[in-house]
């Protein structure tokens, strides 16, 4: 690791250990065979509901989003959309991105407005908004529509207020927020619910659902896009010096089966759900890589003032660790073993 901390060693051997430990994972999540599989889902079901609905959310906060906002300019699309995206030749090479990374961006935000079944007017609630790529698209596009998003960071607030002034919209708020603490309780209630990559960052999903069903208008909506693995899920938790993703950039996360949230019904009621191929998120993942490797001058004195002068390429180096990572497993098979699902949940 040391060598691979420094820096030297070829993409092509770090993308080899990846996959072994890819296979690693697999095989550990698939012990017992089939009945043992179905057991362990069904536990894992059980155990969650004691849980907090997220953990170590001040950490997972430190490792993404307190990073300043000049390293995600140098990263992402033109709307700074940190999840995966739309492309429309999703064919995955190693270390190769696609079509322009705004066009994808812009293609994914314009689906979830078809599925979440938009319509201007509406009071719109975004949790975990990010950077803001959907609720400043939102509120640009329906004009009058009263949007309200949470993140969990402050950084994420000032950038996203700032483009609001920017871009003159008036009708969007961003409130930061812990989600074990939010309640909207003076904002009433909403037409819709989304969130994007977030219920990753989750454990307790019966209190959640329970709490999103309180925030919703009857008749209201939620809509859900979260990466899965088509049918194991699992915690991310650092046990061996292996798991530096969980570790350094997942701690307190999830990764849930495809079908984990249909478990928890009794609030809210499925009505649709689709699956986007991981190679869309492979391409993603491969152009974020892409765009720090060429802004390599721009981000090292962000690392440098993240991280200090001593760790600047430590952790360089793991962030393009992450981004090969993330880019590996969603290509794994095809892109038909772990993927993107969406739900889209009514109140009754």
């Amino acid at each position: 690791m040391v060598l691979v901390e420094l820096g030297v060693v070829p993409d092509f051997v770090i993308r080899r250990g990846v996959r072994y430990l890819l296979q690693a994972r697999l095989d550990q999540e698939r012990r017992g065979g089939v009945e043992g599989q179905v057991n362990y889902h069904m536990e894992f079901l059980e155990s969650v509901k004691s849980r907090n609905i997220a953990e170590q959310t001040d950490t997972a906060n430190e490792q993404h989003y307190e990073v300043p906002t000049a390293f995600y300019t140098n990263v992402m699309g033109k709307h700074y959309k940190y999840s995966c995206c739309l492309f429309r030749k999703p064919k995955w090479s190693p270390g190769k991105p696609a079509q322009p990374l705004t066009e994808a961006e812009e293609a994914m935000l314009t689906l979830y407005e078809t599925r979440a079944q938009l319509e201007d007017g509406q009071k719109i609630l975004e949790l975990g908004c990010g950077w803001g790529s959907l609720c400043l698209w939102i509120a640009a596009k329906y004009p009058n529509s009263k949007v309200t998003a949470v993140s969990n960071s402050r950084s994420q607030k000032q950038y996203i207020m700032q483009q609001c002034v920017a871009r003159g919209l008036s009708n969007l708020e961003v409130i930061t927020a812990d989600i074990n603490d939010f309640s909207p309780n003076d904002h009433g209630t909403f037409d819709r619910c989304l969130s994007i990559e977030m219920f990753e960052h989750m454990k307790n999903y019966k209190e959640l659902m329970r709490r999103v069903s309180t925030w919703l208008k009857p008749g209201g909506m939620l809509f859900v896009h979260i990466f899965v693995h088509r049918s194991l899920a699992y915690h991310f938790e650092a046990v061996s010096e292996d798991d530096w993703m969980s570790k350094y950039f997942f701690s307190g996360g999830t990764m849930p089966s495809d079908s984990l949230l249909l478990y928890f019904q009794e609030d809210l009621r499925i009505m649709g759900k689709w699956a986007v191929n991981g190679e869309h998120y492979a391409l993603t993942s491969e152009a974020w890589l892409a765009h720090m490797d060429d802004h390599k001058r721009e981000v090292m004195p962000i690392m440098e003032e993240t991280y200090g002068p001593h760790q600047k390429v430590r952790w360089f180096v793991y962030w393009r660790l992450f981004f090969i990572a993330v880019a590996e497993m969603f290509a794994w098979n095809k892109g038909e073993e772990w993927y993107v699902s969406h739900y889209l949940f009514e109140k009754p």
